[in-house]
C-alpha cells in the first residue's frame, strides 16, 4: 500500500521491489537536501544579523556558531551513505528526477572534496577577517588586515587545490573557485568576453569623456536627511515591484541582498551629502531579491530550485540598476517622487540623469560608472587568479593594485588602502572567483534587456509611467521560474536566442553615453 501511495503505478506491476527501493532512495536524498537547505536558511540570517545588527563583542561566538552549522551541513552531505543513495536513485529516475539528481550531485561533488575541518576553519577565519575589516578599512590599516587575511588566503588556496584535484576538467586552482560562482560559464568564455572589453573599453571611455566635456554637467551634492533617503529608497523598491510584506531594507557598510521568498533582506548605505549612490545600490539589490523571490516554489529546498549561478544573478541586479533605474524614461517618471522627499531642493529629470550617468575614472568599484566598472573587475580578476595560483603573495597586493589602477584608470592609490585593495568585503571572507560574475552579469543584463525591448517596443512609455511589471513578468517567465533546470548558457539562449556575447553591452554603452538616446 505504501508504494501505491507514492509514485510509478505502471512500474509497480513489473518491478515492485526495485521501484520501491529507487523511490525510497530519491526520497531520502530529497529529505537530506531539504535538511541542508534549512541549515543554510539559519546560517544566512545569522550572517545577516552579524553584518547588520550584531554588537562587535559577539563576533567570536557567532563565528563558532556559523562554523558549527557549516560543519553539520558538510557532514550531512558527505556521509558515506549519500554516494550509495545517488547510485540507487540514478538507476531508474524519471526525467524530472534526473534533472534534480544532477543538481544534487553537482552540489555533493563540490563538498565531498573538502574535509569538515577545513570548512570550519574557513568560516572562523572569514568571520574574524570580515569583522576586523570593518574598522581596519576606515583606519587604512593594511598590516592589521593582512594579519587576518593571510589565514583566509592560505585556506582558500588549500580549498582550491583540493577542488582542482577532485575534478580532471579543472585546469588551475583558481578555475576551481571560479566554478563555484560561475558554474557553466567556462574560464574560456569569460576570457573571451574580457578580451573584447579590454580592447574596446579604453577607446570608448575616451570617446565618452570627450563627449561629456561638451555637455551640461550636474551634481546632486548637498545635504540630504538620511531618514528621508530611506523613505525614498523604500518608495523606489515598491516601484520596482518589491513586496515589503515579504522583505525589508536595512543599512550595512557594504550593500547586499540575501534571503528567500517570504523573507528577503536588502541592505544599502547612505551618505548625507549625496543620494543617487544609495538609490543605485538599492535598485541593484532589489534585482537580486526579485530573482530569489521568483524562483520556483515547488523546488524551494532543493538545488534544482536555486539560482543558476552568479553571472545570471548579477544580470538581474544590474538590469534593475542600469537598464531600468538609469534609463532616461524611468528617471523622468520617478523625478517627482525624488522631489517630494527633498522639498528644499529643485530637481529636473534631465539634470538627475546627467548626474547619474557622469563618466570619470573612480577609485571605488561600487561607485564606478558602467563604462569603467569592467576595468575594476579585470583588475581584481587578474590579482586574485594570480594569488590563488601561487604566482603572487598576499603581501604583494597593494603594489599590484596601485600598478593596475594606474594602468587601467590612471588613478594613484599608493598607500591609500581604504580606496585601494581594502575597499571590498569579498576577499575578507575568502570569496575568490566571484568578481568576474559582476562583468559577465552586466554583459548578460544588456543582452537580456535587448530581448525584452524586442518584445515590448513601447517599453519607454511604460517606464515613464513607472511601470516595470512587464519586465518582471518577462524575467519570471524566462529566467526566474527556471531555477537550475537549464545551464547558464542554455538559459541565456532560451531567454535571448543566443549565448553570452559582449556585443549588446557595448551597444548599450554607446547608445547611452555617446548617442545619449536612453
Amino acid at each position: 500500500i505504501f508504494v501505491c501511495l507514492t509514485h510509478k503505478w505502471v512500474w509497480i506491476i513489473y518491478q515492485p521491489e526495485q521501484i520501491f527501493h529507487m523511490s525510497k532512495a530519491f526520497e531520502q536524498l530529497t529529505e537530506r537536501f531539504q535538511r541542508l537547505s534549512r541549515i543554510g536558511h539559519a546560517t544566512s540570517y545569522l550572517s545577516w544579523d552579524q553584518m547588520v545588527m550584531m554588537p562587535s563583542a559577539g563576533v567570536d561566538a557567532r563565528a563558532a556558531s556559523l562554523a558549527e552549522l557549516a560543519a553539520i551541513g558538510h557532514e550531512t552531505l558527505t556521509s558515506p551513505e549519500v554516494e550509495e543513495l545517488f547510485a540507487d536513485a540514478d538507476a531508474s529516475a524519471s526525467a524530472e528526477e534526473r534533472d534534480s539528481l544532477a543538481e544534487m550531485q553537482r552540489v555533493w561533488r563540490q563538498q565531498t572534496c573538502l574535509p569538515a575541518k577545513l570548512v570550519k576553519e574557513k568560516i572562523i577565519a572569514g568571520s574574524r577577517c570580515e569583522h576586523g575589516w570593518r574598522t581596519q578599512k576606515s583606519a587604512n590599516d593594511w598590516p592589521g588586515f593582512l594579519a587576518n587575511f593571510q589565514t583566509v588566503v592560505d585556506l582558500a588556496i588549500d580549498e582550491a587545490q583540493l577542488r582542482q584535484a577532485a575534478n580532471d576538467n579543472i585546469a588551475t586552482p583558481y578555475d576551481a573557485l571560479l566554478d563555484l560562482h560561475c558554474s557553466g560559464d567556462s574560464k574560456a568564455l569569460i576570457d573571451s568576453v574580457f578580451s573584447v572589453l579590454r580592447e574596446k573599453l579604453p577607446p570608448l571611455l575616451q570617446e565618452v569623456m570627450e563627449k561629456q566635456r561638451s555637455r551640461k554637467s550636474y551634481k546632486v551634492d548637498g545635504s540630504y536627511d538620511v531618514n528621508a533617503q530611506r523613505m525614498l529608497n523604500e518608495s523606489l523598491m515598491r516601484k520596482l515591484g518589491f513586496d515589503f510584506n515579504a522583505g525589508r531594507l536595512d543599512v550595512s557598510m557594504h550593500p547586499f541582498s540575501m534571503g528567500s521568498a517570504g523573507d528577503l533582506r536588502i541592505t544599502t548605505r547612505f551618505r548625507d551629502d549625496e543620494f543617487l549612490d544609495a538609490m543605485m545600490a538599492t535598485a541593484h539589490e532589489t534585482g537580486h531579491a526579485s530573482y530569489e523571490g521568483g524562483l520556483p516554489t515547488q523546488w524551494a529546498d532543493l538545488p534544482i530550485g536555486q539560482h543558476r549561478n552568479m553571472c545570471i544573478h548579477e544580470s538581474q541586479s544590474l538590469l534593475f540598476e542600469k537598464q531600468i533605474f538609469l534609463s532616461k524614461t524611468f528617471m523622468s517618471g520617478f523625478c517627482a517622487e525624488i522631489q517630494s522627499h527633498f522639498p528644499a531642493q529643485r530637481f529636473e529629470a534631465e539634470d538627475l540623469w546627467l548626474a547619474a550617468t557622469h563618466v570619470a575614472p573612480e577609485f571605488i568599484r561600487v561607485e564606478a560608472n558602467e563604462v569603467t566598472y569592467p576595468l575594476h573587475v579585470l583588475l581584481r580578476y587578474e590579482i586574485e587568479s594570480a594569488l590563488i595560483n601561487g604566482e603572487i603573495q598576499a603581501r604583494d597586493i597593494p603594489d599590484l593594485w596601485q600598478q593596475k589602477m594606474s594602468d587601467f584608470l590612471g588613478l594613484d592609490v599608493a598607500g591609500d588602502h581604504a580606496r585601494g585593495c581594502m575597499q571590498d568585503i569579498h576577499w575578507s571572507d575568502g570569496t575568490f572567483g566571484y568578481f568576474p560574475s559582476y562583468t559577465v552579469g552586466a554583459v548578460n543584463a544588456a543582452q537580456i534587456f535587448n530581448a525584452i525591448k524586442r518584445e515590448h517596443s513601447d517599453w519607454q512609455t511604460s517606464f515613464s509611467k513607472g511601470d516595470v511589471s512587464f519586465v518582471r513578468d518577462w524575467l519570471l517567465r524566462k529566467i526566474w521560474s527556471k531555477g537550475c533546470t537549464l545551464s547558464s548558457q542554455a538559459l541565456m539562449e532560451h531567454a535571448t536566442g543566443e549565448g553570452t556575447t559582449p556585443d549588446y553591452y557595448l551597444e548599450h554603452l554607446r547608445a547611452r553615453y555617446v548617442d545619449e538616446s536612453y
